[in-house]
C-alpha cells in the first residue's frame, strides 16, 4: 500500500522534466520521436496554446493479439489489454476509424504503461495490446480493459467469449461512459452475459481502492475539453450530463471473486492518454493513474 504520489512523478515518468517544474513543456522523447508525429489535420490546436504534442506512432491494424503480430514478445509479466467489441450506434471513432471501442486508443494505452513500469516496476509489455471477445486467446491475459460502452452491441460470439473469460478467472475494468441512457444500454449487455446476476457499488473499504495507493474517494474525472477549460479558468464543470455522479461498480461471482469493476461518469482514460497536456490538470490524472494501477495489482494479486 502506498500513499498518494504527487503529481510531479506523473510527469517525470513520462519525461516531461519542465512540467514537473511548473513549466509549458513539450512533447517527451520517451513518447513520440521525430517521426512519430500525428498528421497536420488530426492535431488539436488551441488559440495561445503550446503546438500540441506529438502523439506516439500508430499500431498497424491487426486481427490477432499484439504479441502474436510481427516483432510481438510474448514474454512479460502484463499486457494491457483493451476490448475490441461490436457498437451498434452506427458510430465510428478512435484509431483507424474502428468503433467506440478504439477511444483514446493506442496513446492512452501506450501512456498508461510508462508511468506503470516506471512507478510500480511491473515488467508490462509497453505496446497496445487489443483482442477481441471473441478471440479464443483473450484468456491469455488477466487483464482486460472496455471503455465507451454505452453503445456497446455484442454478437453472441462475443457475449460467449465475455463470459468464458470472466469465469475463467479473467478480470475486465469498464471505463467512460455516462448517463442513465448509457448505463441502461452497458446493464442490458451484461445481463446477456450473467443473466440475473447483480451489479453492486464498491464500499471505498473494499480491497481494490488501497491494492497499492489509498484511494479514500471516488473523483470524476473530465474529458480533455472540460479539463482544459477548467485549467484556463474558463469553467469548473468535470460530468458530460447533468446530475452524472461518478460510481465505481462490481459484479461478483459466486466465490464473491470481483470479476468486473465498473468506473461510471469519469473518464479515466481521457486523463492517461492527455497527461502529458500542461493544460491537462495534473490533480486528474494523478487521480486517474492511481485508480488504473490499483486496478491492475489488485487483479494481478487476485
Amino acid at each position: 500500500m502506498r500513499p498518494s504520489f504527487a503529481g510531479t512523478r506523473i510527469a517525470a515518468a513520462l519525461g516531461l522534466a519542465a512540467l514537473a517544474a511548473g513549466a509549458v513543456a513539450a512533447a517527451p522523447a520517451v513518447l513520440a520521436g521525430p517521426d512519430d508525429a500525428e498528421p497536420a489535420s488530426a492535431m488539436r490546436v488551441r488559440v495561445g496554446a503550446p503546438p500540441p504534442a506529438a502523439a506516439p506512432p500508430e499500431a498497424s491494424p491487426r486481427s490477432v493479439p499484439a504479441f502474436l503480430a510481427p516483432g510481438g514478445d510474448a514474454h512479460h509479466e502484463f499486457y494491457f489489454t483493451r476490448a475490441v467489441y461490436s457498437d451498434g450506434r452506427g458510430m465510428r471513432g478512435g484509431w483507424g476509424r474502428r468503433g467506440s471501442w478504439a477511444t483514446d486508443y493506442p496513446k492512452a494505452d501506450r501512456q498508461f504503461l510508462v508511468v506503470l513500469k516506471r512507478l510500480v516496476g511491473i515488467d508490462a509489455y509497453e505496446r497496445e495490446n487489443a483482442v477481441s471477445l471473441a478471440d479464443p486467446e483473450l484468456r491469455r491475459f488477466p487483464y482486460l480493459y472496455a471503455l465507451e460502452v454505452g453503445g456497446m452491441r455484442m454478437s453472441e460470439e462475443e457475449v460467449l467469449g465475455l463470459r468464458s473469460y470472466l469465469e475463467a478467472g479473467g478480470f475486465l475494468v469498464i471505463d467512460d461512459f455516462w448517463g442513465t441512457y448509457e448505463w441502461d444500454n452497458f446493464e442490458r449487455e451484461m445481463a446477456r452475459v450473467f443473466p440475473g446476476r447483480q451489479i453492486e457499488d464498491l464500499p471505498l473499504d473494499h480491497p481494490i481502492f488501497n491494492a497499492y495507493y489509498d484511494i479514500t474517494e471516488v473523483r470524476q474525472v473530465p474529458q480533455v475539453g472540460l479539463a482544459e477549460r477548467i485549467a484556463l479558468g474558463w469553467d469548473d464543470r468535470t460530468w458530460e450530463c447533468a446530475g452524472c455522479t461518478p460510481r465505481v461498480r462490481g459484479i461478483f461471482d459466486d466465490e464473491r471473486r470481483l470479476m468486473v469493476v465498473i468506473n461510471f461518469n469519469t473518464d479515466l482514460g481521457d486523463a492517461w492518454e492527455w497527461a502529458e497536456d500542461p493544460y491537462y490538470p495534473l490533480e486528474y490524472s494523478t487521480y486517474a493513474f492511481e485508480v488504473g494501477v490499483n486496478m491492475i495489482v489488485y487483479a494481478m494479486s487476485h
